[in-house]
């Protein structure tokens, strides 16, 4: 064979060129020079592999490597140098069987040369993709680092300045939206990760796993994030300008925190907490939670009154009084709200009128009283926390000193 290599790769180059329109290139000399360099290597370690089956193929193999991560790094794929190397195998058959022909090769020779030479061409290509996916796990690795780092500029606070913003985008092929959503993740309880869309960014590596989500309010947007985030818990934050994503994220964890406590409720999926929870539907909710020391004191203020009851006689007053407050103070619809007589309804009233006397009258203690009672009944019912008597001493407005803390 080996005289004959010259016009074999003449054979292969002229071939590959009319059937692979990707190799034809009249005009580029240096691609024609890199294709025949390929051929001709090829040819000559299919020969020295004929010749000794143990000759060392690596420097040809880490040729092929190099070609797969070329192609990867020009964004193509490898089917036009897949069809390259069966139409060059094709050609390489056919010059073989006319040679055999010719000197009289044995058939068990020439399937013995046949065999080497499907195993070489396998190995080329194996060594082809080994490279492109060596290249292009390098690039989805440094885009995936890039959206990392820009995702902790968009949640700096105070921000970082707009144009390093842009700059990074760009770099990490990220369109700059209009407005964004951040969204908190809750740890997952399997080592199942969502799939989100490729202009999600994505942080799950961060203390509370984290997302930003462009142009949120956009048509078919919230079913989207819905389905990427399906059996995970996740709170989405308020949508924002872009700038603004550090409020985004923030109002997001404390909602999450609130959710994780139980004083938001979130829809239970199999195998524990699940579901997407939206900031804007529990906006009332932050804002009561947002000093939490403030509601408390308060709630040592404006409750007094019934510190020196059981904590029983105090659930059952404090209960009655928020719906009648929310009742706009009717009786009846109390005990429908309640699920009682309103017998027992207007017995309870008159003790809390005996406890809090005139404050009941003035609306700006009615509103303080609502706040925290409020408050009360979201940590009770959800979180299992309970205000009630202890050694944090308060005066109320009869000047009664009471104690209290949250258990």
């Amino acid at each position: 064979m080996r005289p004959h290599l010259d016009e074999v790769a003449d054979d292969m180059i002229q071939e590959i060129q009319t059937r692979v329109s990707e190799y034809d290139r009249p005009g580029d000399g240096s691609y024609s020079g890199t294709l025949r360099l390929a051929v001709e290597r090829v040819l000559h370690f299919f020969v020295d592999r004929v010749a000794d089956p143990g000759h060392d193929s690596a420097p040809v193999a880490d040729f092929f490597r190099a070609i797969g991560r070329g192609e990867a790094g020009e964004g193509r794929s490898l089917d036009a140098m897949q069809t390259a190397m069966r139409v060059g195998g094709m050609v390489a058959w056919r010059r073989l069987t006319e040679g055999a022909d010719v000197l009289h090769v044995s058939p068990r020779t020439l399937g013995a040369v046949g065999e080497v030479l499907m195993e070489f061409q396998d190995e080329l290509a194996h060594a082809a993709a080994e490279g492109y996916s060596q290249a292009r796990a390098a690039v989805a690795g440094e885009m995936q680092r890039r959206r990392k780092r820009l995702l902790d500029l968009l949640f700096a606070d105070p921000p970082a300045a707009r144009e390093a913003i842009a700059d990074l985008a760009a770099a990490a092929h990220w369109p700059v939206p209009r407005t964004v959503a951040a969204v908190a993740l809750g740890r997952p309880r399997d080592a199942r990760q969502p799939a989100f869309p490729p202009d999600v960014l994505a942080d799950l590596t961060r203390r509370t796993p984290s997302l930003i989500v462009p142009d949120p309010d956009g048509p078919g947007r919230a079913k989207l994030v819905d389905r990427a985030l399906a059996g995970t818990l996740a709170v989405v934050g308020p949508t924002v300008p872009l700038m603004e994503a550090a409020r985004s994220i923030q109002w997001a964890r404390k909602t999450l925190c609130l959710v994780q406590r139980g004083v938001i409720e979130a829809d239970d999926g199999p195998g524990g907490q699940s579901g997407v929870i939206r900031c804007v539907e529990h906006m009332s909710t932050l804002i009561l939670f947002q000093d939490e020391g403030l509601i408390t004191s308060l709630a040592d203020l404006r409750l007094a009154p019934l510190a020196h009851l059981r904590p029983s006689q105090q659930d059952r007053l404090a209960e009655t009084l928020l719906a009648w407050l929310q009742s706009g103070r009717n009786a009846n619809e109390v005990a429908m709200r309640l699920h009682v007589h309103p017998q027992t309804v207007r017995y309870r009233l008159r003790q809390l009128e005996e406890l809090f006397g005139d404050q009941l009258l003035d609306p700006d203690l009615r509103f303080d009283l609502e706040i925290v009672l409020r408050a009360r009944a979201l940590l009770a019912e959800n979180a299992g926390e309970r205000i009630v008597p202890s050694s944090h001493a308060a005066v109320g407005d009869s000047g009664e000193v009471v104690t209290f803390h949250r258990n």
